[in-house]
């Protein structure tokens, strides 16, 4: 595995900060701190638009850590979480080793933006294994380089079941981009009782016109940030699990997806302007 070192880290960390970064602006929105102000800005400038986009921030990371605590809980030892961003509060490591308390769970992070794999290298080093947890560079959009990358990364058995992560990631391909040839790469790959674990945002019902023209707004900032966006309704979104059997309760508005006393919108799902859910490869 090859991973960036440490002065190279702080030297992309440094060379990103001439606009906005989707991940740091997420992280800011959680209450993470791996953020600057260009990115703080850029935030409140969303909130202003949009006054809960923090709120549906949280909802995509508490989903994250429901369904992977959910996925361990179902014997899960492996996870691949493809466009991981920053590690913040509530890593898959972390909830997966909380899970699991034997600690047998593999995590490989992968994010193709530097900015993300620098902050990896810098914060993973206080709280993974790294015998059992690795930051990687890849590409979702190469999937022959990054299934390489997977399969040379030492701590990912490829002939188990995996637990596939891309979590609030889809919402930055827009179909043109083809996300149907991408997944179905990636679901090829997997052995039969891998699990397939998505969520973006969505424009599903909006509440009303000025709700609807908020969500096309916010999409016009983020194309001035590292990751421009699309919004998709349930049944535009569905087809990315390929047919496969959905775990209950299906693909749902991510807050009903099994909500703990900590899910934000638990009284209000359809609020949340996030759908998700999980898939089980037969």
């Amino acid at each position: 595995m090859t991973m960036i070192d440490h002065d190279a880290a702080l030297k992309a960390v440094e060379n990103s900060l001439d606009r906005p970064s989707a991940a740091r602006v997420y992280d800011y929105f959680i209450g993470g701190d791996t953020h600057y102000a260009i990115d703080r800005e850029f935030a409140e400038k969303v909130r202003k638009r949009l006054p809960l986009m923090g709120d549906y921030c949280l909802t995509s990371r508490q989903f994250l850590g429901r369904a992977v605590r959910h996925c361990a809980e179902l014997g899960i030892r492996q996870f691949v979480d493809i466009g991981s961003g920053l590690p913040t509060a509530g890593n898959v490591h972390e909830v997966a080793d909380e899970a699991r308390p034997e600690e047998d769970t593999h995590v490989l992070y992968i994010d193709n933006e530097p900015i993300a794999l620098a902050h990896s290298t810098l914060l993973l080093a206080d709280t993974a294994d790294p015998d059992r947890h690795h930051a990687i560079a890849a590409d979702l959009f190469d999937p022959e380089g990054l299934w390489e990358r997977v399969m040379d990364s030492g701590i990912i058995d490829v002939r188990q079941p995996i637990a596939l992560v891309i979590n609030a990631v889809m919402h930055f391909i827009k179909d043109e981009q083809d996300p149907d040839a991408l997944l179905d790469f990636y679901r090829d790959r997997l052995v039969p009782g891998s699990l397939l674990v998505i969520s973006q945002m969505t424009n599903e019902n909006p509440a009303n016109d000025e709700e609807r023209q908020a969500l096309l707004d916010i999409l016009e900032y983020y194309e001035t940030t590292t990751n421009p966006g699309f919004l998709r309704t349930m049944d535009e979104f569905r087809r990315f699990f390929g047919g496969w059997p959905l775990l209950e309760p299906g693909l749902v508005y991510a807050p009903a997806w099994h909500p703990d006393e900590k899910t934000v919108f638990a009284g209000v799902p359809s609020e949340s302007r996030v759908i998700g859910g999980i898939a089980r490869k037969p």
